[in-house]
């Protein structure tokens, strides 16, 4: 068992302007001589934790955790309707990233995220393999029309009543069409009152989906402050309403570009969200990844998985 580091706040936060109007929000944790990892949030839109961490040696370490645009205390925030959304795309938040390790003067790094966070460290340890020294992740996702179409309509057979709320979210003449553009006009509509319905309404979906998995926590996705909760499926919808901006399977067909970058690949049986799938998939298409598939665990998680990644994280401090 790998034990849990007492608990480790940052020693350094900033700003990064990317001189588009938006403002990246990043901190750093551990030794600033340590060896640099990245966390990579999921939603998208969900926010770094803030919480102090304790799976990271702080004395091998150097974390650094930011906002991807538009959410945590990025800025502008996505609850704002000003917010200009087509700023932000996958390529946007690629390039982030990449600004962000040059401001901080770092060659290479780990990356380490789960859910969204595990697509968005692919997209860029694709573009910049050579920046990258390990991945870790949790929850494969790859954010395939596919995928989102499981998530948004085909776990609805478990689900019927709840997916029933879920579309009847949108105008009755948009229901047999295109839900996730609809709940993404939804979520620019200039009144808010609007607007926190159609967030409610997405939760209430995700809140549902997750809630029969091993380990699931009620009302996982709504625990959030109102704002957060606008900007989070602002977010989402306008992600995944594009298919993320990436040509579908390109994850797959490009994961030759990870040669040489080894990876952890850490998947619940039972991920409601995020069926196992895709992490089999990617897992054979790229031979330094090693794959763990665990049957007490879904999306959310569990000891296990967590005991998995930590063990990975500290395998990874000496290399």
């Amino acid at each position: 068992m790998v034990d849990l580091y007492p608990p480790t706040g940052p020693y350094d936060s900033g700003f990064l302007d990317t001189g588009d109007g938006n403002r990246i929000y990043y901190e750093q944790l551990g030794n600033p001589a340590g060896k640099p990892a990245l966390y990579v949030h999921g939603g998208p839109g969900a926010g770094a934790p803030r919480r102090p961490t304790r799976a990271w040696d702080p004395e091998r370490y150097r974390v650094i955790r930011f906002d991807q645009r538009n959410c945590g205390r990025s800025t502008p925030h996505a609850s704002d309707p000003a917010a200009d959304m087509s700023l932000n795309t996958t390529q946007h938040l690629v390039d982030d990233m990449e600004r962000l390790r040059a401001h901080l003067g770092i060659g290479r790094w780990l990356l380490d995220g789960a859910s969204w966070g595990s697509t968005l460290i692919l997209a860029y340890a694709q573009q910049h393999p050579e920046r990258v020294s390990e991945i870790v992740i949790q929850a494969v996702t790859t954010t395939r029309r596919a995928e989102t179409d499981w998530l948004y309509r085909g776990a609805g057979r478990f689900r019927p009543e709840a997916w029933d709320r879920f579309r009847d979210g949108v105008p009755e003449e948009e229901r047999d069409g295109d839900l996730l553009a609809a709940y993404a006009r939804l979520m620019e509509n200039p009144d808010r009152a609007v607007r926190e319905k159609a967030a409610a309404d997405w939760l209430a979906w995700e809140d549902a989906v997750v809630s029969d998995e091993p380990n699931g926590v009620p009302g996982m996705y709504s625990a959030r402050e109102t704002d957060d909760r606008i900007a989070f499926v602002r977010i989402c919808a306008h992600y995944f309403s594009h298919g993320a901006w990436l040509e579908d399977d390109q994850l797959l067909r490009n994961a030759h570009r990870l040669a040489g970058i080894p990876g952890v690949l850490v998947h619940g049986r039972h991920d409601m969200g995020s069926p196992v799938q895709t992490a089999w998939e990617l897992a054979k298409v790229w031979p330094d990844a090693r794959l763990h598939i665990f049957e007490d665990s879904g999306h959310v998680g569990g000891d296990a998985m967590g005991e998995t990644v930590r063990a990975a994280i500290e395998e990874f401090k000496d290399r």
